[in-house]
């Protein structure tokens, strides 16, 4: 994650910049911020054919990212064998050309002559704007911006870059090697060739692409996030309780998790964090509030399955696949 202070942007969004000139194809992608999903964004540009260069401010966090790419490279690669799909000789050597194209860097620098720009940095809509005041003024003017925001609205990302007509949402599903959607988001001021490309990018990376326009959430969020919170409240209610809300929604509606454990795996701060944004800035709609108890959780740090308990108890934390006990509402 890029370690920016957050800033004061009045006087940003004011200023004039010209259009850039038509939409190159993209060969080169930077990301910035190698956390879960950037790495993950990372990887997947790499298998695409792309040529990916991965940028945090954290040699750390570089460090980690090299390791989990050729470790779950070689995870996908020893499937694909197992199954007979390819010889360990084919496996290994995809997997070498793969990594040959994907380098490094601490610095904004690396990422200067990409052609496309991925951000995956912290979800704070004052350090992703002071991020694409920077960014603006170290990539070349024709290069595609685009955030990986999950809940935040794009257009403020796109002013504070200076290039609101390059500037898209990219929203990718962790964990990204696996998870096939991405919801590409634009403004009223974004480009369709923009669109076009970074669509056709996502689409040869093997992603299924959705279109949305910038509103609260885009497709996936708007509509999980307040039924999350509607699942919460009615347990708060005590209408029916914790495994039988999960129940009914598995066997009813089908779903392969129930709302009270896709909130723990999600995280119950992750959550909680949509919903006071939304709240925020849009205190009009009904659809988005806060459940005490989704509250009341987060206050004790029981964040759910990363912390090892939450609506649930999680024996093995953040490696845990199911729930080992109903933990309850707090007092």
């Amino acid at each position: 994650m890029m370690a920016l202070s957050k800033r004061t942007l009045a006087g940003v969004f004011l200023r004039p910049r010209r259009l850039s000139t038509a939409v190159s194809d993209i060969r080169t992608v930077g990301v910035v911020g190698l956390g879960l999903l950037g790495h993950g964004i990372a990887q997947s540009a790499a298998e695409g054919g792309y040529r990916v260069v991965g940028v945090d401010s954290k040699e750390g966090m570089v460090a980690g990212a090299r390791a989990n790419i050729a470790a779950s490279l070689g995870k996908m690669a020893g499937r694909r064998v197992k199954k007979g799909e390819v010889s360990e000789a084919e496996a290994s050597e995809a997997v070498e050309r793969t990594l040959e194209r994907i380098s490094f860097g601490t610095s904004l620098a690396s990422v200067a002559d990409a052609d496309l720009v991925i951000e995956a940095i912290v979800e704070d809509i004052d350090v992703k704007c002071a991020f694409f005041e920077s960014l603006g003024g170290v990539v070349k003017e024709s290069a595609i911006f685009a955030s990986n925001t999950s809940s935040l609205s794009i257009e403020p990302m796109a002013r504070a870059s200076g290039r609101p007509d390059r500037f898209v949402g990219a929203h990718y599903f962790n964990p990204v090697q696996l998870m096939k959607l991405c919801e590409v988001v634009r403004t009223k001021d974004t480009s369709p060739e923009v669109v076009s490309a970074v669509r056709t990018f996502a689409e040869t990376c093997g992603k299924t692409v959705v279109l949305c326009e910038d509103t609260p959430g885009f497709v996936v969020n708007r509509l999980l996030v307040p039924y999350l919170a509607s699942a919460i409240a009615l347990i708060e209610r005590q209408d029916a309780s914790i495994p039988d809300v999960d129940a009914a929604m598995q066997l009813g509606a089908g779903y392969p998790m129930g709302p009270i454990c896709l909130c723990d795996y999600v995280g119950l701060d992750t959550t909680l964090n949509i919903l006071k944004g939304w709240v925020r800035d849009y205190p009009d709609d009904p659809a988005f509030f806060i459940p005490q108890a989704l509250q009341a959780k987060v206050d004790k740090g029981k964040l759910g399955r990363k912390s090892g308990e939450g609506f649930y108890v999680w024996a093995d934390g953040v490696n845990s696949t199911k729930p080992t006990a109903v933990s309850g509402l707090e007092d």
